[in-house]
């Protein structure tokens, strides 16, 4: 019978020589690098985006992000993101509140900005026209944020 301070021993020297083989988690990363911004004030709001979920329903996104601005750039990042069919959309959040302001007609006050910077015409920009494929692994995307 083994003494529990080799048999510790013993665990811990098989654990360092056969290592578990605990598998990476699904997907990759998406990066979206953001420029446009008209200042520095607030935070950058992402969120990555399915066909079902746009515009109606762009507040259940598959994975949101936020980011500080410095001189007037901001990156957001997407980790384990599964291979599909996808579109982004970013707004400037001058004041933090946490939701994208709106004038008295539905209209942004904030910086807006989509994925492909697809550009709408009296309202948002259809999925079609801001959805890309993502195959896996790494993706760079740039998006330049617009004030209305």
């Amino acid at each position: 019978m083994l003494k529990p301070f080799p048999a510790l021993l013993l665990a811990l020297t098989s654990f360092a020589l056969f290592p578990s083989q605990t598998p990476a988690p699904p997907g990759g990363q998406i990066h979206v690098q953001v420029d446009g911004l008209h200042n520095d004030k607030g935070q950058l709001v992402c969120a990555l985006l399915t066909s079902d979920m746009w515009p109606s329903k762009k507040d259940q996104s598959v994975a949101s992000a936020k980011s500080s601005i410095q001189h007037g750039q901001a990156a957001c990042d997407f980790s384990a993101i599964a291979p599909g069919t996808y579109g982004i959309s970013v707004f400037h959040d001058e004041n933090s509140n946490g939701k994208l302001d709106k004038n008295f007609v539905g209209m942004p006050k904030e910086g807006v900005g989509v994925s492909n910077n697809a550009a709408g015409h009296f309202g948002p920009p259809k999925f079609a026209d801001m959805a890309f494929q993502y195959p896996g692994g790494r993706l760079d995307l740039k998006i330049t944020v617009r004030y209305l």
